[in-house]
């Protein structure tokens, strides 16, 4: 073609030339008029996202090609063969089948489809001449059946964006079966059985403006006791242009690259600068779980509040993060931490978070160190990733929220001043939305005389 097969004149040309021919090829050998339209349709759609200058002729004898080996395909799947009488009525559907035809219902039906497929050309046409961009937009979202997120990306827009039009409430979700493994008395491993779902639901307010509550419910399978639902996270959250952003409220907190040290719910206010390479975090408020510093009872339950700060991003193979968590008052806490994931070859990595509390006695570290493999989609079954890590807590410097369903640094929070010890984990999505997952945390050791236990966690989890 002269101009790119891609541009809207050369496509609608295309389409209103070639479309009769193709629905015929594709009737030929499929016999069925609706999965004929159905080839038709995906034939110039396909063509439309792998072609750019190529001829008309080449484009014609692909789609051609493409028509016949798909209505091919629908017969074998169908294990059918195609009546002599169907193949010689598709010769002539165009245009001449709309006076073969002895039901006036169908011939009706025929020149209604005639009808809206040309309507359907002309809109097309001006659109395009209105805007080009929302021309692409809807034919690729519409037509070639191509999810949001990956036309936003091919368009340079935020999805946010395509979205906001579609309603201010929406919901989603998680669920969770989880076998899990703790420690009980003398060291030794005592399991537990529980579920848990949670729905998120988002309104949004205006174009910089949206409400996003979390309900959440668990469930202990070993027990009799039901504990009600509770709104476990509720966040108003502000833009103010495209770099800067405050949540306010019950806020998810992720800290270092692994999690190690807190993945939980923070209370308060964070203010956020920056973009995907670079981004600062100010937060000031209350860790909803964990120990800053000294690990009493009245800490436990009165000194969480602290501010932190949290410079973060990632460019190209590099994701890095650095930390500063200052407890108020007598928290004893002043927490300085870094990490680091790199990605080496392919999907393997080396990863590290590194934490120390400069105000408390001895000035004492956490850290962890390991190595990673693989990827998970949770849109892609058989997706999976596995990685093994050293583990090394000590007193005064683990906050303990964190993201891992089996963590013996917690020991630290108790009667141990030093935990180490192996971490293995492992994910694998088994169909869409389903991924299971595991740890296993072995050759655990303290600075005190107890022998601990392996510790180990199995759970499904389900995303919606």
């Amino acid at each position: 073609m002269e101009k790119e097969f891609t541009e809207g004149d050369a496509f609608v040309a295309a389409y209103s030339e070639y479309f009769g021919v193709v629905y015929k090829e594709a009737l030929k050998y499929s016999g069925n008029h609706h999965i004929a339209e159905e080839i038709a349709q995906d034939a110039f759609f396909t063509a439309y996202i792998q072609f750019g200058s190529e001829s008309k002729q080449q484009i014609r004898t692909w789609m051609l090609m493409f028509a016949r080996y798909r209505a091919m395909n629908y017969i074998r799947d169908h294990k059918r063969e195609v009546p002599l009488a169907e193949i010689t009525m598709a010769d002539d559907r165009y245009p001449n089948s709309l006076i073969d035809d002895s039901s006036e219902d169908q011939v009706v039906a025929l020149l209604k489809e005639k009808c809206f497929r040309e309507l359907g050309i002309d809109i097309f046409q001006e659109l395009y001449q209105k805007n080009a961009r929302w021309y692409k937009a809807v034919t690729l979202v519409y037509y070639a059946d191509m999810p949001q997120k990956e036309v936003a990306k091919r368009m340079g827009v935020r999805v946010a964006n395509l979205e906001k039009k579609v309603g201010n409430l929406s919901f989603s979700g998680n669920g969770r079966m989880r076998y899990n493994q703790s420690y009980g008395d003398n060291g030794k491993a005592a399991d537990k059985w529980d579920g848990r779902m949670q729905v998120n639901i988002k309104g949004q307010v205006n174009d910089s403006t949206y409400v996003l509550g979390r309900l959440r419910y668990d469930m202990n399978f070993k027990s009799t006791n039901e504990d009600p639902a509770y709104l476990d996270q509720l966040i108003v959250h502000h833009d103010f242009g495209d770099k800067a952003s405050v949540n306010i409220g019950k806020i998810d907190l992720f800290l270092g690259q692994t999690g190690l040290q807190y993945d939980d719910e923070f209370k308060g206010a964070i203010a956020t600068i920056g973009g995907e390479k670079l981004a600062l975090d100010l937060g000031y408020g209350r860790f909803n779980v964990g120990v800053l510093g000294t690990a009493t009872e009245s800490d436990v339950i009165n000194n969480r509040e602290a501010g932190f700060a949290r410079l973060y991003g990632a460019a190209g193979k590099v994701a890095y993060d650095a930390e500063y968590i200052d407890g108020h008052d007598d928290a004893d806490a002043r927490i300085w931490g870094a990490g680091l994931t790199l990605n080496v070859v392919d999907d393997f990595r080396v990863f590290g978070d590194f934490y120390q509390n400069t105000k408390y006695d001895g000035d004492p570290e956490t850290w962890t160190a390991g190595l990673g493999y693989g990827s998970v989609d949770l849109k892609k079954p058989g997706t999976f990733q596995l990685a093994g890590q050293y583990v090394r807590a000590e007193k005064g410097s683990f906050l303990d929220g964190t993201t891992y369903n089996v963590s013996p640094a917690s020991l630290v929070n108790g009667g141990a001043k030093v935990a180490k010890y192996w971490l293995a984990t492992g994910d694998v999505v088994l169909a869409k939305n389903i991924r299971l997952h595991g740890e296993y945390a072995f050759d655990v050791k303290t600075d005190t005389d107890t022998d601990y236990d392996d510790l180990a966690s199995v759970s499904l989890n389900y995303s919606f």
